[in-house]
């Protein structure tokens, strides 16, 4: 009797153990389901203080320029929740670059490298656990010039127009200076104050100047009769022009099938495909499109990087456009930097480090390398290419026409001993369009490639070459 009472009382103790055993895993489960998928989520509620205390507990690396100037870093709160409260020494200037961390955001580097600069990254986290026995965050080391990001600011904010400047070298393509104008002090949104932050923020989204676009990556221009380059490689890579090649330019050019027309008078009609491009011939180039046809000129912008979405410098950046398809009306208008063809400023400045470099295109970079606090470095810079955007003899050949651009606008006489080799002009769309200028200098070993625009310059269209030869001699100062 009293064993098979034991059996009998075993039955249910079984089936409790097995429910018990049943409501563990699935516990256990749960709890493995939000640690792994779920606290991403969690750290990003605003309600949850957890994230913020630890975020703002220690310090981030800094952020420094090529020659080890802080443009972030940070400091000690003295008194409220948080340790620490990050800091930007020169408000403004390198904005457009760093961007800003405030309580519950980042953007620019702040973001793009924040794992680095938190010290979440697990390559900094075992090496300063190792070195000093606590997590901490690395430095990262700019490819930005201080000299040339203030000529850069310097130059936007006294031409007091929208718009931005860009400046590569063309051999390894790290960034000399990226800025923009109008922009914004990061520190304003470094506020640890949620109130003082919110209406800054909302201060900042709504205003009509939109200080927080990045305009030199994120915005998109007419590219105006600087697309003529991409033109005039296209044109050289056919095999059916050389420089010195005659081209029809007439001086009112009827677009096929359209009742609109195309204007220019250079050369008496037949000039050189050499003195089009210095002279910006319109009706010259529009031709050149219609004898080309579309699918070799978008072959040709797309070797320049045009309609490519992978770009990042690690900030991400907006696509400069040329149209998938067009007409014959609308290829010839495209041929000279109307219809539909956008660029960034970035692209502009990556049109010239092509040509500067033998045809080869640099991978863009801002990152320099990143460094521990105790000084050694984790990750250091490897240029490599991006495009092979002409071969060399063509690119050789197309510095040549720049230069004789440079020779003609005179923009060299400024920089004594230097001729940097422009392609300026102000697009031609309408009373609104920006003026766009490209450069590089010098002639012989090219050290700089800058891009700038200026959204609406009025009766100033010039004041883009004035930005970029004072970048030109800010980079080789």
């Amino acid at each position: 009797m009293a064993g098979s009472r034991g059996r009998w009382l075993d039955v249910p103790l079984r089936r409790v153990a097995r429910v018990c055993a049943a409501m563990l895993f699935v516990l256990l489960a749960h709890i493995t389901l939000i640690q792994a998928f779920g606290s991403h989520a969690l750290n990003a509620d605003r309600r949850n203080e957890r994230p913020l205390l630890d975020r703002h507990g220690r310090p981030r690396g800094d952020i420094v320029t090529y020659y080890g100037t802080p443009v972030a870093t940070s400091r000690p709160v003295g008194a409220g929740p948080y340790r620490y409260r990050r800091v930007y020494p020169h408000g403004e200037l390198y904005a457009a670059v760093t961007g800003y961390a405030s309580l519950h955001r980042a953007t620019g580097i702040e973001h793009a490298q924040d794992p680095i600069l938190s010290g979440n990254d697990a390559k900094v986290r075992v090496r300063s656990l190792i070195e000093t026995g606590s997590t901490r965050g690395a430095h990262v080391r700019l490819t930005v010039r201080d000299r040339v990001q203030r000529a850069a600011y310097e130059g936007l904010r006294s031409a007091g127009l929208p718009g931005a400047a860009v400046a590569i070298d063309p051999a390894t393509g790290a960034v000399l200076a990226l800025a923009t104008w109008p922009t914004f002090d990061p520190n304003a949104l470094a506020t640890l104050d949620p109130d003082l932050l919110a209406q800054t923020a909302r201060r900042l989204r709504q205003a009509p100047a939109q200080p927080l676009l990045n305009r030199a990556l994120n915005q998109v221009y007419p590219p105006g009769s600087t697309f003529k380059l991409v033109t005039a490689a296209a044109a050289l890579a056919s095999g059916e022009y050389t420089p010195s090649a005659l081209v029809d330019a007439p001086a009112r050019l009827r677009l096929p099938g359209a009742p609109a027309y195309v204007e220019g008078n250079c050369g008496g009609g037949r000039p050189t495909l050499a003195y089009a491009f210095q002279t910006s011939c319109d009706t010259a180039f529009a031709t050149i499109g219609l004898q080309l046809g579309q699918d070799l000129l978008r072959d040709q912008a797309e070797a320049f990087g045009f309609n490519a979405g992978n770009l990042r410098i690690p900030l991400p950046t907006t696509p400069s456009r040329y149209p998938l398809a067009a007409d014959r009306p609308q290829t010839a208008l495209a041929a000279i930097g109307h219809h539909d063809n956008r660029v960034t400023p970035l692209m502009v400045a990556m049109l010239s480090a092509a040509v500067a470099n033998d045809g080869v295109l640099m991978r863009p970079h801002l990152v320099a390398e990143v460094r521990l606090p105790d000084g050694s470095v984790i990750n250091r810079a490897d240029p490599a290419p991006y495009r092979r955007a002409v071969p060399p003899e063509l690119a050789r050949h197309l510095a040549a026409m720049m230069t004789s651009v440079s020779s003609a606008g005179g923009m060299g006489a400024a920089i004594p001993g230097v001729r940097p080799v422009p392609k300026a002009a102000a697009s031609e769309e309408g009373p609104g369009a920006p003026a766009v200028v490209t450069a590089f200098a010098p002639t012989q070993a090219p050290e700089v490639a800058v891009g700038v625009v200026l959204e609406r310059p009025g009766e100033r269209p010039d004041a883009v070459s004035t930005i970029a030869r004072s970048i030109i001699e800010a980079a080789l100062s």
